[in-house]
Formats: C-alpha cells, structure tokens, sequence
C-alpha cells in the first residue's frame, strides 16, 4: 500500500515545508471497501456496511528503508451478512470517523492483491506481515 490520501498528502507538505504541527495518531484502524471511488479525497461511497462490520485496530512494525508491515494479524468479527467482494483497504485514524471531528480520515489506501469476497460466517483475516505499507 503506498496511496496517500489527499489530507495525508497535505499533513505531509504541511508539516515538513510550511512548519505546521499535526497531531500524531495514538491509534490506526483498517477499513474495508468493495470499490475505491473517493478514498484518495477522503470521501469514499463503498466502505462495508452492515452484517457486523466495524473498522479494524492495526499496529505496524518500525519502517525501514520507506516499508512498515502490521506487526500483529488484524481480524474482523464474523460476517453476520455478505460483505460483498472486498478489493480495496485503507489505514483511518479513528474506529468510527468522530475523534477528530470528521466523518472521513483516511491516511492511506490500496487494492488488495486479489479480490475476497465475504459471506455469511466468513472471517476477514490479514496475517501479521501480510499488509506492507511503503512511501516511495
């Protein structure tokens, strides 16, 4: 995963070439999405809903050389309804979009390697290691 979106682009150029401060995030969450439309500008239409869904706490490891992977296996609840075909993710700073005030905050986003399709009594798991994130 190596998108940023257009807030975390602007917190970036920001801090390091205008001086500003921005608030270091205490804690990450993945979230799910069976489409991409208006991740990169904060305002995507296709996170999961329903069936159980909530968004995920994720930890990632120390970065080097520009890459960081989560350091332990992230796991959602059990579908209690079909998700859809998750081909999307992305790293929020909050579970539910109200601690900092927005309804949107995504950092970073990417499509999956390949398409998932959860149902009913499915558990969507991402082994520790399995998530890289990179700046490049």
């Amino acid at each position: 995963m190596a998108n940023f979106s257009d807030k975390m682009e602007n917190n970036i150029i920001n801090h390091f070439f205008m001086n500003q401060t921005s608030t270091a995030m205490t804690q990450h969450f993945l979230a799910l999405f069976t489409g991409s439309d208006g991740i990169e500008a904060n305002l995507p239409t296709e996170e999961v809903t329903g069936g159980a869904y909530a968004r995920a706490t994720v930890t990632f490891t120390t970065a080097t050389a520009g890459t960081s992977e989560n350091a332990a296996t992230v796991t959602w609840a059990e579908a209690t309804a079909a998700w859809g075909a998750i081909t999307h993710l992305a790293i929020v700073d909050s579970v539910d979009g109200t601690e900092y005030g927005t309804s949107v905050d995504v950092l970073m986003w990417g499509a999956l390697t390949a398409t998932k399709t959860v149902a009913t009594g499915d558990t969507f798991k991402i082994a520790a290691g399995d998530l890289d994130i990179t700046v490049a």
